[in-house]
């Protein structure tokens, strides 16, 4: 059976971060799949759970910062690797590190990362992965225990091995991003990462411990789970966070810091931060 879809494609402006709101509300409302265009999202919904109504409670459509218009359409079946391909490129972080689709051509880098992004988080093209990835090219990473929470594609676990780091778990609570996960570490020959499927309660009922873990998930998530990241801290332990402002850098230190966790440094890009920890 050939499931048919509608499709809507946004126009945004500005892009950022319109689009990531919009993400988030529409997943709430049953949409399954996501391309960013050059000018905003293509989104996508079985046609047997969309109605007419069904973008009239979404906030960010409503909000004066935006500007976002929409065309509809109604398809039988959605090639999701063709439209990736249309819209996924390459991305070069530090002249040290790419991330490319199996399609791309291979590189030269010292680090190169091929995934197949499907519906998942995380490809590098948004600045909070492109600044974790920055941060783990500057870290020592050998023989280091690490976690990667919200794990997306897994292309920050997938470096952290690359870098030496073992074992490696990566955890996320979507089961597209789990199952995603696990075939971009096969296809990056770092099988051995142990991919999870769940929210930071695996933590408590796994009890282990790390030298670096790394979450890329959103401000209030973060500031509900710092205090259980630090309990899974080793001593001299490494908490890299990313995936809020600017604007919420302090009470992100102001948590860690109630955790005895203790401001390093921050990347900065387009208003989105990156922020190194140590306990």
């Amino acid at each position: 059976m050939i499931n048919a879809y509608i499709g809507y494609h946004f126009t945004v402006e500005p892009k950022e971060p319109a689009v990531e709101i919009l993400i988030a509300e529409l997943s709430e409302l049953g949409f399954e799949s996501f391309v960013e265009t050059d000018k905003g999202l293509s989104a996508y919904i079985q046609k047997e759970f969309w109605q007419d109504a069904i973008l009239a409670d979404v906030f960010v459509l409503n909000s004066n910062e935006f500007q976002i218009t929409y065309e509809v359409e109604e398809v039988e079946q959605v090639n999701w690797n063709e439209e990736w391909e249309k819209n996924f490129h390459p991305i070069n972080v530090d002249e040290k590190c790419t991330v490319r689709a199996p399609f791309h051509e291979k590189t030269n880098a010292e680090f190169e990362i091929v995934i197949e992004p499907k519906m998942s988080f995380g490809t590098g093209h948004h600045e909070t992965t492109h600044m974790m990835i920055q941060h783990l090219l500057q870290m020592e990473l050998s023989g280091k225990k690490v976690l990667d929470m919200g794990c997306g594609t897994g292309v920050l676990a997938i470096l952290a091995a690359m870098k030496g780091a073992k074992p490696v778990d990566a955890i996320d609570i979507d089961n597209w991003c789990y199952l995603n996960s696990i075939e971009n570490c096969e296809r990056n020959n770092v099988a051995f990462i142990d991919v999870f499927e769940g929210d930071v309660s695996l933590l408590s009922n796994r009890k282990q411990t790390y030298d670096v873990i790394i979450a890329n998930i959103n401000r209030n998530i973060l500031l509900a789970d710092i205090p259980l990241y630090t309990k899974c801290l080793n001593t001299g332990g490494v908490l890299l966070l990313s995936g809020f402002y600017q604007e919420d850098l302090p009470i992100i230190t102001e948590k860690c810091n109630e955790n005895a966790l203790k401001f390093v440094e921050n990347i900065e890009k387009n208003n989105w931060v990156a922020a190194k920890y140590v306990i």
